[in-house]
């Protein structure tokens, strides 16, 4: 989709230093979990740009981008302040690497990754399948969801960063499930050790790399 003017919706932390940010989804639009967009919004005269994962299991009225606060940042605070009825830009959606309609999904989930987790958990629970969620943050976020998600029967383990991932990985894996990883790059070579240390392999998984 071409850049669009976009409305947004609501506005809520859900964490420490992070907030969930809502946009009324344009005629046309259409996007899966794990996809991302291109965010532009006015800071200071200027349009500057970022890119940010869905984080709800559809578009259909709005959608969510989860998005992590540095009080230092150059655009995160300015995305914090967005209230109801404030307008940004979005184009897209981007990205090979979503959810597919999968019957059984794995997440593997560090920091910011949580928010593609719990939309693709959420989805492929509303569609009858099963999830499991493997999360490394020491402050999460989105916890009411997850527990959300864990009573409705989806596995979740939710460890401190630095912590070996490869118990809970191992746990989680039947052998039939679509992998997902989401994360930055040192996420990601813990989470394909954890992999490949509970006999998985990573070659199968979708990956998004936040850099």
């Amino acid at each position: 989709m071409e850049p669009r003017e976009v409305t947004v919706a609501a506005n809520r932390r859900v964490g420490p230093d992070t907030v969930a940010l809502d946009v009324k989804t344009p005629d046309g639009f259409s996007a899966e979990p794990g996809q991302f967009v291109k965010l532009t919004l006015d800071v200071e005269g200027e349009s500057v740009s970022r890119f940010y994962t869905l984080s709800s299991p559809s578009v259909t009225d709005t959608f969510e981008l989860t998005v992590g606060i540095d009080p230092e940042g150059d655009v995160a605070p300015h995305i914090e302040a967005l209230e109801a009825g404030d307008t940004v830009t979005i184009a897209g959606p981007f990205g090979n690497d979503y959810y597919e309609g999968e019957a059984r999904v794995v997440i593997l989930a560090g920091g910011p990754g949580v928010g593609p987790a719990v939309g693709i958990a959420e989805r492929a629970l509303e569609e009858g399948g099963e999830a499991g969620i493997v999360y490394l943050d020491d402050e999460p976020v989105h916890e009411a969801r997850l527990t959300a998600l864990e009573e409705q029967g989806a596995a979740v383990f939710i460890l401190d960063a630095g912590e070996s991932m490869t118990d809970a990985v191992a746990s989680v894996l039947t052998g039939d499930e679509q992998l997902f990883i989401y994360g930055f790059a040192d996420f990601l070579d813990a989470a394909t050790d954890a992999l490949q240390a509970a006999g998985a392999d990573p070659e199968t998984a979708k990956v998004e790399n936040f850099g």
